[in-house]
């Protein structure tokens, strides 16, 4: 199912080129949609992601691939440190430990997915959530659902490129 983008471009990033990109950063946004769109398009907040997926599966755009968006902090992945400057953040609006993710969500994540894990020949190890990059400061995603969306992934794309 392909599901709608739009392009919502947040002034949170660093325009000079992101680093090769080795993976991917999954979020929560805690916020409903629209809030946290709101906050993501706000230069105060300081804070982005390369796509916002509402409960529907509606995807926001708010920074290119090629750009850093400002998502991770002070994180560590694979023992790289700075992981905003390697992994793409995508963040699905809501609290996973409120309500799990919605399986629009989950099919939209895998949409978008689907074209970069071919272009830049992702696995599974290249995925990763927030809580396990910045475990000491965050806890995004709920474990349950971090646990749903990797086997969905692993579903999706059995094979190893």
């Amino acid at each position: 199912m392909n599901y709608r983008e739009t392009f919502h471009p947040s002034p949170n990033f660093s325009a000079s080129p992101a680093h090769e990109n080795l993976g991917v950063c999954f979020h929560h946004s805690v916020m409903d949609f629209e809030s946290a769109l709101a906050h993501l398009q706000n230069p105060a907040s300081r804070v982005s992601y390369h796509v916002l997926i509402a409960p529907d599966g509606t995807r926001a755009r708010l920074v290119a691939d090629t750009h850093v968006a400002w998502h991770a902090g002070v994180s560590s992945f694979q023992g790289r440190t700075d992981c905003n400057n390697f992994l793409l953040g995508v963040s699905f609006a809501g609290d996973t430990y409120a309500a799990p993710l919605t399986a629009d969500q989950l099919a939209s994540a895998l949409d978008w997915l689907a074209p970069r894990r071919l272009r830049h020949g992702w696995t599974p190890a290249c995925m990763t959530d927030h809580r396990q990059i910045a475990p000491a400061r965050k806890n995004d995603l709920a474990p349950a659902e971090w646990t749903r969306l990797l086997a969905a992934i692993t579903a999706r794309f059995p094979t190893i490129i």
